[in-house]
């Protein structure tokens, strides 16, 4: 009988062990404009912390910010509200933080207190001497841990001169279990190409125990799941990034991206609440040539803009035709630049800028000095997915502006932004010796907050406006420009830019009711225009499925159809002064309307094939390989009843296999490249 009631009893507290989950007892991401409730700042610099409508350390806007003025020396500490820790021997914190320094070696740690702020103890410490970000998991355990009210203190020891910001987000306190493997994030792009995409994902480790083997799987929308099985060796609270070898394959469209942890170490992971996470991703039609966008905060009166504004004139000689550029006089050091506008203060508190001069390139912070070359040229060569193009005249002092917006993939959160410059000013003279200053914002047509954007793939949203300078610095209205971009606010992203085209009144507009489909019983593809809305298009240039194929003054272009699962074509009209449109697009997603003609016969194997395959067929001609995006690999002549191809160098994949016989006839089949 005794024997019976302890293996009860045993059972019992084992499924009571078993049954426990995860304790969070903190866990704010600051998302709100203002403290959270029962957050408090202790020791000194109370005045110095803020909530920032900025993502610098790391998580998403907002995040707080530690500021160094008013400056002061001495702790100041960023505080939870207190929990209750009865029974907890030690529990994890976990931050994001990121440092912008001024000079010297600056001391963070984490000290928690059980008395009300009164006594600190200190859990974890760390210098940091140089600009970055960093993510911090610690196990802390104090002497007050077990108590029922402890506090934590994010706490910064010195001289507040000597950094310029320190941003914090994403603070957790939690217990561990003994397996509990987090899903951090998803790692692939919110916009991506057609055809393959690496599935990239990060975990951390928030269980006491060594992890050796992962199951993981993924599901883009209601597709087949694909499942695979991890090993590795992730200590606790290590942190790693993982790529499935299976890629996605996608058309453009718009797409759900579902990641869920399967198992661990061979068992149910004890806290299921981390263990999945999905993301919008949008396959884009194209891309663009990116126009990179340059924003640049800065002052008369500010000593140190000098030498940046030499180095960006140089970067600028260096790079024609490569950037936009704004730039926005700030109101201080002293009294400032006194063509500080309003709209320049909005951007500057959007990027939280503090100091001048600061630079930022397409949405991403460059620091206080110039913008580099390099920077610079990784800019230019990073794809954009979208276009812009615009126009504009003066009449008297009124500025007329047009300027098209155009998106490669469904566009819904991101904002037009539109600035009217001027290109050389001296009116605004300061202290710091400058008597000639370039590309001086002068007045926000969209407003500090810019136009929401609520573009179709393809297609593009026109916008006017008519401006009277009058009421703004302008000096002379024969010297402006107009500086126009997309942008994701929420992620800084910058989508595209360019000044647009100056003293005219011919603007580019793009052609309209653009389609493309299969002739009906056919093998051509046709696309048809209606020619733009100012009508005076001097041709236009046609390109398929990302390459150019034609320039003409028809509106009509029909080419044969590959036997791709999608085909895509642009088209962009040309004007006086090499000006250009816009380009529109249209896809074709048609299986079914392919004509396979019977008289082609023909087998492929193997399929699928990790490289080489062979073409058997009669009276075969030519062979023609297309990728998913409909671009020719391979063409081939058949001079045999056997044709073997290599796709072995070839991304994984889906490709089409198109045989034509001697009369012309065709047959398009699919091959899985693996």
């Amino acid at each position: 009988m005794k024997k019976s009631l302890l293996l009860t009893f045993a059972l019992l507290l084992s499924m009571a062990v078993f049954s426990q989950t995860r304790t969070t007892f903190v866990s704010e991401h600051f998302d709100g404009s203002t403290m959270p409730s029962g957050w408090t700042i202790k020791g000194s610099g109370a005045s110095n912390w803020s909530v920032s409508a900025t993502e610098n350390a790391g998580g998403s806007a907002n995040e707080m910010m530690l500021y160094w003025d008013p400056q002061f020396n001495g702790t100041s500490r960023l505080c939870t509200p207190a929990v209750d820790l009865t029974g907890i021997s030690s529990v994890v914190v976990s931050f994001k933080h990121a440092l912008d320094n001024y000079q010297g070696a600056q001391v963070l740690s984490v000290c928690t207190s059980s008395d009300g702020g009164t006594i600190w103890n200190e859990g974890w410490t760390q210098n940091y001497s140089s600009n970055g970000s960093w993510a911090v998991s610690q196990n802390i355990a104090t002497s007050d841990m077990g108590q029922s009210s402890v506090m934590f203190g994010i706490t910064f020891t010195g001289n507040s001169y000597n950094i310029n910001n320190w941003y914090f987000d994403d603070i957790e306190v939690f217990s561990m279990e003994q397996l509990d493997l987090c899903l951090s994030s998803i790692d692939v792009s919110s916009v991506a190409v057609a055809g393959m995409t690496d599935v990239n994902f990060t975990v951390m480790n928030k269980g006491e125990n060594t992890i050796n083997e992962f199951v993981v799987s993924y599901q883009v929308d209601e597709n087949e799941v694909v499942e695979e099985t991890f090993n590795t060796s992730l200590a606790s609270l290590q942190t790693a990034q993982y790529t499935f070898a299976v890629p996605m394959e996608l058309l453009p469209g718009s797409y759900v991206l579902n990641v869920n942890i399967e198992s661990v170490n061979g068992s149910e992971d004890s806290d299921l609440t981390n263990n999945t996470l999905e993301k919008a991703v949008s396959v884009a039609l194209g891309s663009a040539q990116r126009i990179s966008m340059i924003e640049h905060f800065s002052s008369s009166t500010c000593g140190p803009c000098v030498a940046v504004n030499t180095a960006m004139v140089a970067l600028e000689n260096n790079n024609q035709g490569k950037y936009t550029y704004t730039k926005y006089p700030m109101s201080w050091p002293g009294n400032g630049d006194p063509y500080y506008t309003a709209e320049g203060g909005t951007r500057r508190t959007y990027y939280g800028v503090n100091a001048v001069p600061q630079t930022f390139l397409d949405g991403a912070d460059q620091g206080y000095g110039a913008v580099s070359q390099t920077a610079m040229t990784a800019s230019y060569a990073t794809p954009a997915y979208g276009d812009v193009r615009g126009s504009f005249n003066v009449d008297g002092n009124t500025i007329n502006v047009k300027v098209d917006f155009m998106a490669y993939y469904d566009m819904t959160v991101e904002k037009a932004f539109v600035t009217v410059n001027e290109k050389e000013t001296h009116n605004n003279v300061g202290g710091n010796g400058e008597t000639t200053f370039h590309h001086i914002m002068m007045k926000m047509l969209t407003g500090a907050n810019g136009v929401a954007l609520n573009i179709p793939a393809g297609e593009c949203q026109h916008i006017e406006y008519s401006f009277d300078m009058s009421s703004t610095h302008v000096e002379e209205m024969s010297d402006l420009e107009v500086s126009a971009w997309m942008q994701n606010l929420g992620t800084k992203e910058m989508v595209n830019s360019h000044f647009l085209y100056d003293y005219t009144d011919i603007h580019p507009y793009p052609v309209q009711n653009l389609s493309f489909d299969l002739e009906d019983g056919s093998n051509t593809m046709m696309a048809t225009w209606e020619a733009p809305e100012g009508g005076n298009a001097l041709s236009y240039d046609v390109y398929v499925n990302g390459e150019f194929v034609e320039n003409t003054t028809n509106t009509s272009y029909q080419t044969e159809y590959t036997g791709a699962a999608s085909n895509l074509v642009e088209v962009v009209a040309l004007y006086p002064d090499e000006k250009t449109s816009v380009g529109i697009v249209k896809i074709l997603v048609d299986h079914a309307g392919v004509v396979e003609n019977e008289t082609v016969k023909s087998i492929i194997y193997p399929n699928p094939t990790n490289g080489n395959i062979v073409v058997n067929g009669k009276n075969m001609n030519e062979i023609q390989v297309y990728n998913i995006c409909g671009q020719q690999v391979i063409s081939a002549k058949a001079n045999s009843e056997n044709v073997i191809l290599d796709l072995g160098n070839f991304a994984a994949g889906v490709y089409m296999v198109k045989v034509i016989d001697n009369q012309g006839n065709a047959v398009v089949n699919k091959v899985i490249k693996r």
